[in-house]
């Protein structure tokens, strides 16, 4: 399992490489005080900007406001490790193996490429025995790093737990749970196509557009005060209720994170608490966490469903080996064994298209799965950061 802070294509093609946006290097935030050209502070949204963002995926809650996933309070459970010799030899077996990536002509190294993609941490678990794990740039044992839109498998894991377990029909239309939202584009859908992202609904998340619906949505999430004369949706649900249609519900697969909050709303209905509440219920507090989990929030104070959580590379292990295990950790069953089967099973491949590294791919309960020979599936965020769970060989992965 690897929870990273990789910057993909677009950071390789950067001026600094990974070494040289080491946030220890650039010197972000060191001193007492920093110096003035060193601070990264709220509102100036270049904290998310490369360099700084090397910095900043660590750093969330000091940046925005964020409610807690709480860890409950019972020790936590290690995770098994080799013994020290043991583990050193896999590291550098692992270290020495080559490949040739997607799209290139000469093979690397395991190691330069964590390099290449600006790994933050990175963390492989096979046979329930960790046997590699390093960490670089802001991470360490200690550390919460960005999951991004790993969240929104979290989001759908616990959506899948409540239809598995009959708490929540997915056949149901949304309005009949959410009457909110009964004049807007996700009134007539079901509570399944929200989960599997085969909604009618318009709205763009390219961010490279100004005038994309990223925007608009950006700006009625945002904790901070609305400015002075601003006349648009304030918070994630005045939003969601407000959404038109485009196309038909059902049709095909689009990516589009307000499905993953209007879940995160339906659930939180279903269940009478929030979603991090019900994540500390149903994972975190019962998993054998080492750390607390955080998530940030809009101006009412409602969780980001699509991609607020941040979390300690170790506890995103923990819940890539819960789903290998199909809802077991630590001898303890955390959830019925077929929601790990439904989300491995996949959704719809006729309705996924568009992604030339999963070919063969589908989407559902808010997760990637690859249908090839691995049986793999995987949790993902937008900088590289994943849970990747290989069924067959018994592996998780998290990359951070």
């Amino acid at each position: 399992m690897s929870l990273g802070a990789t910057t993909d294509a677009k950071a390789q093609s950067a001026p600094l490489l990974a070494k040289e946006s080491d946030p220890q290097v650039m010197g972000w935030m060191q001193g007492f005080p920093p110096p003035e050209d060193k601070i990264i502070t709220q509102p100036d949204s270049v904290y998310f900007s490369f360099p700084k963002l090397r910095w900043s995926v660590c750093h969330l809650r000091e940046l925005l406001p964020t409610e807690e996933i709480s860890r409950g309070l019972g020790a936590p459970v290690p995770l098994p490790y080799p013994s020290p010799s043991d583990f050193a030899d896999l590291r550098s077996e692992i270290d020495s193996l080559t490949f040739t990536p997607i799209g290139a002509d000469a093979p690397m190294t395991w190691e330069d490429s964590l390099y290449a993609n600006y790994t933050d941490g990175i963390m492989v678990v096979h046979k329930g025995e960790v046997v590699y794990e390093r960490y670089f740039g802001c991470m360490d044992e200690g550390a919460k790093h960005a999951a991004m839109s790993m969240t929104k498998s979290v989001t759908g894991l616990l959506a899948e737990i409540l239809v598995v377990e009959g708490a929540l029909d997915d056949t149901k239309l949304v309005r009949d749970i959410i009457p909110e939202v009964a004049d807007g584009a996700f009134g007539s859908a079901t509570v399944r196509q929200v989960m599997d992202m085969v909604t009618g609904v318009k709205y763009s998340e390219n961010y490279a557009d100004p005038n994309a619906d990223i925007w608009v949505y950006s700006a009625a999430a945002s904790p901070l005060p609305k400015p002075e004369g601003y006349t648009g949706p304030n918070g994630y649900w005045e939003y969601l209720a407000q959404v038109k249609p485009e196309g038909s519900h059902g049709d095909a697969f689009h990516y589009k994170t307000i499905n993953s909050d209007m879940l995160g709303w339906i659930i939180s209905r279903t269940a009478g608490k929030a979603v991090t509440d019900l994540a500390s219920d149903r994972l975190w507090s019962k998993m054998g966490a080492e750390q607390d989990a955080y998530q940030t929030v809009d101006g009412k104070g409602v969780p980001f469903a699509g991609g607020g959580i941040s979390l300690g590379l170790r506890d995103a292990a923990r819940l890539g080996l819960l789903m290998l295990n199909k809802g077991e950790i630590n001898g303890k069953r955390l959830f019925p064994a077929e929601v790990a089967e439904n989300i491995a099973k996949g959704g719809d491949q006729s309705k996924f298209s568009g992604y030339a590294t999963i070919p063969n791919g589908s989407y559902t309960s808010q997760w990637w799965v690859f249908h090839n020979d691995h049986g793999a599936y995987a949790a993902r965020g937008v900088h590289g950061q994943t849970i990747y769970v290989v069924r067959h060989q018994r592996l998780w992965n998290s990359l951070a």
